[in-house]
């Protein structure tokens, strides 16, 4: 995939000797509020994009990913993936990934939305040196009301797309997957150290199809414009901070900021309100940041002007359906559909996709209820 020109960053390169990776240390990626780039982000209109300038964080990311590719630290080699977009009102966008779908790791056996970390089970603790990319430390910001946190950023060894990788606070704390606020804090800063606008990042909970019980998020380029971008939406609340998206494969929560600051940082206090809220009564959800545009009616702009965060509450799901097209987790709910077979892929419309998100959500009375409890929780930040 064309996304981005080749990079001679080096000091996020293993040494060529694998004896010698975990002498060498995790490198740390060291950055400020003034490499957050806000302004200026948009899609080509003709093609999908390219990146002639990639920022320093796209080109750290990248430049130490395609070396573990030529490394052959991933269970697969992720070629070009055939990728369509469906016909339909919708614009989901659908990727054959074979692999993903026959050697990704098994899902660990969960059985709540609240389950305690298991360091017997799989963690981020036991993976091999060469995974982990770099170090994300952020410089002291002394006016930030949230907790700071040290991230690494590790390729996901079974890749959905180029540039996968987990942003993982310090693994030796065994947090389980349960959304903290520094670590969304990283994931949403993640988003704007990227001069590239189909980076994104995402959280799925437990029965919500996270397969590791260990804090992560995930990151990711995908090189085309997703319907959540720009779909309309009402305001749910009068100080206009919760959103309920419209329009797309599924209703979802919308939370909107339009760069760093007391905004950002009040949405992450709202959005960890929010999950806190959903995970306390073991209602599994996902949710997905990228750039797009503000709250209100549908946008049809290249334009990306700010960032949207969307939460989907839905069904707990403990396990993987293996006969269908694709699992409905944070991409899926997005508009991007990482399909498993050929069939699949060849066969499928935008009402097979719909139906199988929709038969993840919850009945209309309990989504009510949900709404209900979180406008109530944002009417609490006013008092």
């Amino acid at each position: 995939m064309a996304l981005l020109h080749y990079s001679k960053e080096t000091s996020y390169l293993l040494p060529p000797n694998n004896e010698d990776w975990e002498e060498k240390g995790i490198p740390d990626f060291v950055y400020g509020q003034k490499e957050l780039i806000v302004e200026g982000i948009q899609w080509p209109r003709n093609a999908p994009s390219t990146l002639d300038t990639p920022s320093r964080f796209d080109s750290a990311l990248c430049s130490a990913w395609r070396q573990r590719v030529e490394l052959g630290l991933f269970r697969y080699r992720l070629g070009e993936l055939q990728t369509q977009t469906l016909p339909g009102a919708v614009g989901f966008v659908a990727q054959l990934n074979v692999e993903r779908g026959v050697q990704r790791r098994r899902p660990q056996n969960i059985k709540s939305v609240r389950q305690a970390f298991d360091p017997e089970q799989f963690n981020f603790n036991k993976i091999r040196p060469g995974e982990v990319l770099f170090r994300l430390h952020r410089k002291p910001n002394d006016c930030s009301a949230v907790q700071q946190e040290d991230i690494l950023v590790i390729i996901n060894v079974s890749p959905l797309e180029w540039g996968h990788v987990l942003l993982v606070p310090e693994p030796t704390r065994g947090l389980p997957q349960r959304l903290l606020p520094g670590v969304l804090l990283a994931g949403l800063e993640t988003v704007l150290l990227s001069s590239h606008p189909g980076f994104r990042v995402g959280f799925n909970s437990l029965g919500g199809l996270a397969s590791v019980n260990h804090l992560h998020l995930h990151g990711y380029y995908l090189a085309h414009r997703l319907p959540v971008e720009g779909a309309p939406s009402e305001a749910l609340d009068p100080g206009g901070h919760l959103y309920l998206l419209q329009a797309v494969p599924a209703p979802g929560f919308l939370f909107y900021t339009s760069g760093p600051g007391p905004d950002l940082e009040a949405l992450i206090s709202r959005v960890c309100r929010a999950t806190d809220y959903l995970t306390d009564h073991e209602i599994a959800h996902n949710l997905f940041v990228t750039r797009g545009a503000p709250p209100g009616k549908a946008s049809a702009s290249t334009m990306l002007t700010g960032v949207r965060v969307i939460l989907w509450a839905r069904k707990s799901n403990f396990g993987i359906k293996e006969g269908e097209a694709f699992n409905v987790a944070l991409c899926e709910l997005a508009g991007h559909l990482p399909v498993k077979t050929y069939q699949d892929f060849s066969s499928l419309t935008e009402e097979a996709a719909l139906a199988l998100i929709q038969d993840c959500l919850l009945p209309p009375a309990q989504a009510g209820e949900i709404q209900e409890a979180l406008v109530a929780l944002m009417a609490q930040e006013e008092l």
